[in-house]
C-alpha cells in the first residue's frame, strides 16, 4: 500500500474531472509534485494550470512524467488508454480516486455525504458551514463553491468533509464518522443494473460507518429501515423526520424558515438559494453542524452567507421580468426538483427549459421519467445526447424523450441553434421569461454566450 509521507509526485489521468482536481488541489498543497492529462481543455483545468499544475490534452507519451510516486486515474478512463497502459507496464503504483480518497481520510474524522442526488450541495453547505463558523475542516466537493470559487480547501483540524460518489461503488472505500444519505433512486444503472442494487450498495456504505458513528438519512428512503448503524436519525420538510424545517416562507428568492428537532430548535434561518428541495438540504447540513457543537447564532449566519454551488440552482441572472438558472441536474428527480423549485419562486414567468441528455443508458432506462419531469415546463428545447464514455445505443436519442411528452412544447436541435433561439427570445421584453439550462454533459459551453445574449 502506497503511503502518504512517501509520495512526492503525483501524475492524474483525468485531472479535470471535480472530484480528480480537488485531489490535485490537495497534493499539490501539500507540496508534491502534480500534472496530469486530460481530454478536453476547460475553465477548470485552465485554474489547475494557474496554480503551477501542468496539464496536457493529447494522449503522448512524450509528455508525461517518467519518474513518480503514484498515478491517480478515474474509472472513465477506457482501459486501453496509452498513458494508462504505459504506467501499469512499468509498474508503478496506479490507484483511483476513491482509493486515494480513502488513503487521505484514513486517519481523520470524515463527514462522508452520498445519494444519487443532493450530495454536492450538502457536501459544500456542510464544509461553508464549518469554515465560516471558525470551526475548520478539510472539504473535498463534487461542485465549485461559490463562496471560494473552488472544490477544496484544508484547515489544522483533522476533519474532512467528503462527498462520497456511489459510481463504481467508489464511496464503500470510505470510513465516515458520520454519513450522510441523501437518496437511493435508480441511477448508473450501467453499473448496477437494477435499482436493487444501487440500494444495496447505500446498505453496505451505512456499514462503513465507524463504531458509535452517526447516520443522517433523508426521511421516507425506500429501503431505510434497512440501512445500518447504531445511531440512525432522519431529516426532511415535515414533522416525521428527527430533524425538519418549518414556518417555510419565501421573501425576495430567499426561504425563511425554522429548523426543529426533538430538543433544540433555530429560529429565523435564511437561505438565500432557490429550490424548496434546498431548504431540505440545508436541513441536513445544519443538523450535523449542530451535532458537532457549533451554536445556533454562528449556524445561521454561516447559512444566510451561503451563495451556492456552481450548476446547482445557480442565478446566471435575476431582473424583475428575467431569470436564468442554470443546474447540473441529470436525473429525473434532479429535474423536477429543479423546475418545480424555479416555478415556486418565480411562477407568473413562461418556463423555458434547455436540456442535455447525459449517456445513452440513462436516456434509456429513464426516457419516461425525462418527459415527464420536463412536462412541467412551458417549453423545452432538447440537445442530441452527451455520450461521455458510452458508444451509441441504436434508436436511443433526444427524440425518446419528446415522443414520450405530453403538455410542453418541445424542440430538438444543436448548441449553435439554440443561441439563435435564445437572441430571438432575447428581443422579446414584453414577456416575464424564466430560462433554465440543465444537465451535466458540455451544455455549461453554453452559459456565458446566453448570459451575454440576454443581457443585451
Amino acid at each position: 500500500m502506497v503511503e502518504f509521507k512517501d509520495i512526492r509526485s503525483v501524475y492524474f489521468i483525468g485531472i479535470g474531472g471535480i472530484g480528480m482536481s480537488a485531489l490535485a488541489r490537495y497534493f499539490k498543497f501539500h507540496g508534491k509534485a502534480v500534472s496530469g492529462y486530460d481530454k478536453t481543455a476547460t475553465s477548470l483545468t485552465h485554474q489547475l494550470e494557474q496554480e503551477g499544475i501542468a496539464v496536457h490534452y493529447e494522449e503522448n507519451l512524450d509528455l508525461i512524467p517518467k519518474d513518480v510516486d503514484l498515478v491517480v486515474y478515474t474509472p472513465a478512463v477506457p482501459a486501453d488508454h496509452k498513458e494508462l497502459v504505459y504506467y501499469q507496464q512499468q509498474g508503478k503504483p496506479l490507484l483511483k480516486r476513491s482509493e486515494v480518497l480513502g488513503l487521505i481520510t484514513r486517519s481523520s474524522f470524515n463527514i462522508c455525504v452520498a445519494g444519487t442526488h443532493g450530495k454536492t450541495t450538502i457536501t459544500t453547505m456542510i464544509a461553508h458551514i464549518l469554515r465560516h463558523t471558525g470551526y475548520g475542516c478539510n472539504a473535498f466537493l463534487g461542485g465549485i463553491a461559490v463562496n471560494y470559487n473552488s472544490n477544496y480547501w484544508s484547515d489544522e483540524r483533522n476533519v474532512c468533509v467528503v462527498e462520497a460518489d456511489e459510481y463504481d461503488r467508489s464511496f464503500l472505500r470510505l470510513s465516515p464518522d458520520i454519513a450522510v444519505i441523501t437518496a437511493m433512486d435508480a441511477d448508473h444503472l450501467d453499473i448496477y443494473g437494477t435499482t436493487e442494487a444501487v440500494q444495496q450498495a447505500f446498505i453496505e456504505f451505512s456499514g462503513c460507518l465507524k463504531p458509535g458513528g452517526l447516520l443522517l438519512s433523508k426521511e421516507g428512503l425506500a429501503r431505510g429501515a434497512d440501512l445500518k448503524g447504531d445511531h440512525h436519525l432522519t431529516y426532511g420538510l415535515a414533522p416525521g423526520a428527527d430533524f425538519y424545517a418549518t414556518e417555510i416562507r419565501i421573501d425576495q428568492g430567499d426561504y425563511l424558515f425554522r429548523m426543529m428537532s426533538s430538543d433544540w430548535s433555530i429560529d429565523k434561518v435564511v437561505l438565500p438559494m432557490g429550490g424548496r428541495h434546498n431548504v431540505e438540504n440545508v436541513v441536513a447540513a445544519i443538523a450535523i453542524a449542530h451535532r458537532l457543537g457549533i451554536a445556533g447564532d454562528k449556524i445561521v449566519e454561516a447559512v444566510a452567507a451561503f451563495r451556492g454551488v456552481k450548476r446547482r440552482f445557480e442565478f446566471i441572472i435575476k431582473q424583475p421580468n428575467r431569470v436564468y438558472i442554470d443546474d447540473y441536474a441529470h436525473h429525473p428527480q434532479e429535474l423536477k426538483a429543479l423546475i418545480s423549485g424555479a416555478k415556486e419562486l418565480f411562477g407568473g414567468m413562461k418556463c423555458t427549459v434547455i436540456f442535455q441528455p447525459h449517456l445513452f443508458t440513462r436516456t434509456r432506462d429513464f426516457a419516461e421519467g425525462f418527459a415527464a419531469s420536463l412536462d412541467e415546463a412551458d417549453e423545452v428545447i432538447l440537445l442530441p445526447i452527451y455520450p461521455a464514455r458510452e458508444q451509441p445505443i441504436a434508436g436511443v436519442t433526444s427524440e425518446l424523450i419528446a415522443g414520450m411528452m405530453k403538455k410542453a412544447k418541445v424542440t430538438i436541435t444543436d448548441k449553435q441553434e439554440v443561441l439563435a433561439m435564445i437572441k430571438e427570445k432575447a428581443g422579446d421584453r414584453d414577456t416575464a421569461q424564466l430560462l433554465i439550462t440543465a444537465g451535466a454533459g458540455d451544455i455549461d459551453m453554453l452559459i456565458e454566450p446566453i448570459r451575454q445574449l440576454l443581457e443585451v
